[in-house]
């Protein structure tokens, strides 16, 4: 023996820990056997539930006819079973009577209605009593759970006159009062629950007839958003490309017009020839919504506002169209999107002038900046251009009147008085300009 075990405190201490190490083991084998029975008590009631469920898929298969089929099929074979010979032609006449049009009741409920009732009558005049009678109370519930409230009523009404009639006649003495409520309570019960039928069709009906409609609707909206971002984009690029290509046009003459006489001019064209196109390849990406933020073009080329338009002022210049740019007023608290329409009027009205007036033509733009609004107005002193009639159709000055209502603005094109061409417009910065925009 140890000497740790021949102290009487450790014997102790190891006899309590194998105890406990043996609880430990019984828990687990308990837990394990309870979660097989639970798996086993799963396995048997999902495999006790798949008859309930096939049947159910089985009968929903079924057509609605076959299941009106069953209760006719069943008070003939009630009558069968338990009536005399000498009463079953009788009574089977009847019962086929009343039950039959059972069959036939989804498709047309008032005439169902009319034919049950009408059985019922002559049965009540032949003094037989037939369990049958429920079919009345079947087709008082199909009249209101596919007729209005008028066609309930009527057939409420018919249905309580032959309980009373019935009542009257068949009541044992001095009990009439009993079979009467009681009957007509299930009448109501039935008419009650026809009518919560319908109610809730309709109701339905009426939700999948808001869906559908909210459906539409929000269909509408994506389609006017894609043809709205469709016009942007199409704006967008016709300012791009218009206005870019035209400055590397001219440019391009340039340079082959100095190729000889001046060659360090004619480079100078070209390397703007190319920082032209490279500044039109960002704006279309950037336009087209494709430029990723982690590009490094993204952080050097922002969007564009009045402080590139002394930018876009040097460009012209370079271009041949000699610029002077005015900007009155601070601009830092205009709206990024109102200094890109600033900016889009600007390169327009200008491509516009470098496009369509002589070499020796200039330009002037002034800017004036106020809390409200921002006044743009750009002249040129060429000739004035040809009439109406003789000038193209295209999209620039279509583009810049869209662009200024955006804000409220209303663009003023044409020739000045004193010779020249202008373009002017004042753009809202306040709620109403807003709310256009």
């Amino acid at each position: 023996m140890t000497e740790a075990a021949a102290e009487p405190g450790n014997a102790h201490r190891v006899r309590y820990r194998g105890w406990a190490q043996a609880r430990v083991r019984d828990r687990v084998r308990w837990a394990g056997t309870a979660s097989r029975l639970t798996r086993y008590a799963d396995l048997a009631s999902a495999r006790a539930a798949r008859p309930v469920t096939a049947a159910g898929r089985w009968g929903s298969r079924l057509p609605p006819m076959a299941w009106d089929s069953l209760l006719p099929t069943l008070l003939l074979l009630n009558v069968v079973t338990t009536r005399a010979l000498q009463e079953l032609p009788t009574a089977g006449a009847l019962t086929a009577a009343l039950a039959l049009p059972l069959v036939w009741r989804r498709r047309a409920p008032l005439t169902v209605f009319g034919a049950v009732t009408a059985a019922a009558f002559v049965q009540w005049l032949m003094d037989v009593q037939l369990p049958a009678d429920i079919a009345l109370l079947v087709a008082l519930y199909t009249a209101a759970a596919n007729s209005g409230r008028r066609g309930t009523l009527v057939a409420g009404a018919v249905v309580e006159a032959g309980v009373l009639l019935a009542c009257l006649r068949w009541a044992t003495e001095g009990a009439f009062l009993t079979p009467f409520v009681a009957v007509t309570a299930m009448a109501v019960a039935s008419a009650v629950l026809g009518v919560n039928v319908r109610t809730t069709r309709a109701y339905l009906a009426a939700l999948e007839e808001r869906a559908a409609r909210l459906e539409h609707e929000q269909e509408q909206q994506a389609r006017l958003a894609v043809a709205e971002e469709r016009t942007r984009i199409t704006r967008e690029m016709h300012d791009i490309v218009t206005h870019n290509l035209s400055v590397m046009v001219a440019l391009t003459d340039a340079a082959v017009y100095a190729q000889h006489r001046s060659p360090d001019k004619t480079t100078a064209a070209m390397l703007q020839v190319s920082e032209t196109g490279r500044q039109a390849l960002t704006d279309m990406r950037r336009s087209l919504g494709i430029l990723r933020t982690d590009e490094p073009d993204a952080e050097r080329h922002p969007l564009p506002g009045i402080a590139q338009l002394e930018t876009l002022a040097d460009q012209m210049c370079a271009a041949g169209l000699p610029t002077r740019l005015d900007v009155h007023g601070g601009h830092t608290h205009v709206p990024a999107t109102a200094q890109l329409t600033v900016y889009r009027l600007v390169q327009e009205a200008l491509t516009n002038t470098l496009k369509h007036t002589p070499i020796g033509t200039h330009a002037k733009v002034r800017i004036r900046c106020s809390t409200e609004a921002v006044t743009v107005d750009v002249t040129d002193s060429g000739p004035c251009p040809p009439p109406p009639a003789a000038t193209p159709s295209g999209h620039g000055i279509p583009g810049m009147r869209e662009r200024s209502a955006a804000y409220g603005g209303t663009l003023q094109a044409g020739p000045l008085p004193g010779g020249g061409w202008g373009v002017r417009t004042r753009l809202l910065l306040g709620s109403s300009g807003a709310a256009s925009a």
